[in-house]
């Protein structure tokens, strides 16, 4: 279980091993101590298929050709600019209503053979290798993430220099493409960065550093993991916003201020000492919190397989093991007479004498319902444990047998 941090705040384990940041730069610590935020990083991967279980060439094929994405989902660009949708979308119902935006594979397939790079967007939300990556990638930054992925003709470029708002990963999956990254704070054609990426290849920019990409004799296939940033400025922006809006005064100036500013002066100096006054009372461990907050309750569960936890929730009994969810968020909070447990897109209230079942839980990589005999009596626990796993917490693993032990 993490470490609390206060006397009355208590967070649940989360599953965010940095497994994903670990494939990506090698050594994490000295990754965030070096490079997170200040400086570019090429890292050549130890072998071709390091990140072929998270997409490959016959997955864009499966995509583009059988599962009929709509538009934004998908995007052409080709010579730094983006080709009018139009050219490449057909038109048809769904569910009885027409749409004019359904991928039409043939006009794709032909574009990319003509030179135009393929995008595929916000992979993070539906393709289950990526989702789960992205989640602990995000989990271990604590900082949104978001995955497209570029296919890319031989001898083309799709985008030309430019930079981005964000931070990317780019994890090379297939062929090869030759980066050029430049210093932000140098003319724009000196390199401060020059690599040809191969398969299982990382590099990393983060945001202001301009870059460019082409391939060469071979098309490529590479991800673009984007970090978008919570920054400095945003949390103390939020902080003194809220501030500045609460003091100032909602009444009009004078009538006729404008002809004699210099008799604004004594109020303004009000306003502004109310200013000054409100700032000096704001709390830094509070701002903190909240900032914190704000990432915690962004990250939902991932439900795949809830439709059958849901049929299966009066199964459930002492003999039943469950698990919390991978990439599940909760975090626990106590407030005096109560606990807050902190679910991703949702919170929960309980009683503060639930907490220590709670921590066993959330800190369990598996259990049996009867584990939690100690705390709670038969009914209770598994009116608790349903409860989880309707949230989306917990997911039943098996029934146990004899000689069987949670933990």
């Amino acid at each position: 279980m993490a470490t609390p941090t206060s006397p009355t705040a208590s967070d649940g384990r989360d599953d965010a091993g940095g497994e994903a940041l670990a494939r990506c730069v090698g050594d994490p610590g000295r990754f965030v101590a070096e490079h997170w935020g200040r400086a570019p990083l090429y890292r050549p991967g130890a072998d071709a298929t390091g990140f072929a279980d998270l997409f490959s060439l016959g997955d864009v094929d499966h995509i583009l050709s059988s599962t009929t994405p709509r538009y934004p989902a998908f995007r052409l660009v080709k010579d730094g600019r983006q080709l009018d949708r139009r050219s490449y979308t057909r038109s048809g119902r769904v569910g009885g209503q027409p749409v004019d935006d359904l991928a039409d594979p043939r006009r794709l397939y032909e574009l990319f053979d003509g030179g135009a790079t393929i995008v595929l967007q916000s992979l993070h939300r539906f393709w289950p290798p990526l989702a789960r990556f992205g989640r602990d990638l995000e989990l271990t930054l604590t900082h949104p993430v978001q995955v497209n992925a570029y296919i890319t003709p031989p001898a083309s470029q799709g985008l030309g220099v430019h930079h981005d708002t964000h931070d990317v990963f780019v994890l090379q999956v297939d062929g090869r493409k030759r980066w050029d990254v430049h210093d932000p704070d140098g003319r724009a054609t000196e390199r401060l960065l020059a690599a040809e990426l191969a398969p299982g290849d990382c590099l990393y920019i983060p945001q202001r550093f301009p870059h460019a990409a082409r391939t060469a004799e071979t098309a490529s296939v590479h991800l673009t993991v984007g970090v978008v940033p919570t920054t400095w400025g945003e949390v103390a922006r939020r902080a003194v916003t809220s501030a500045v809006e609460g003091a100032l005064s909602g009444e009009p100036l004078p009538a006729g201020y404008a002809a004699d500013p210099a008799a604004l002066t004594a109020g303004v100096a009000e306003q502004l000492a109310e200013v000054r006054r409100r700032l000096d009372k704001l709390d830094p461990a509070a701002i903190a919190e909240a900032a914190a907050d704000r990432f915690w309750s962004s990250q939902p569960p991932s439900l795949a397989g809830q439709l059958q936890e849901l049929l299966a929730l009066e199964e459930i009994g002492d003999d039943t093991v469950v698990r919390r969810r991978p990439g599940a968020v909760c975090r626990l909070r106590q407030r005096e007479d109560r606990l807050e447990v902190l679910l991703g897109d949702r919170g929960l209230r309980m009683p503060a004498r639930l907490a220590p079942v709670m921590r066993v839980i959330v800190a369990s990589e598996r259990l049996a319902v009867g584990d939690l005999a100690g705390y709670l009596d038969p009914p209770s626990r598994l009116v608790l444990v349903r409860r989880l796993v309707r949230e989306g917490l917990l997911e039943s693993v098996s029934t146990s047998g004899p000689g069987s032990a949670g933990g």
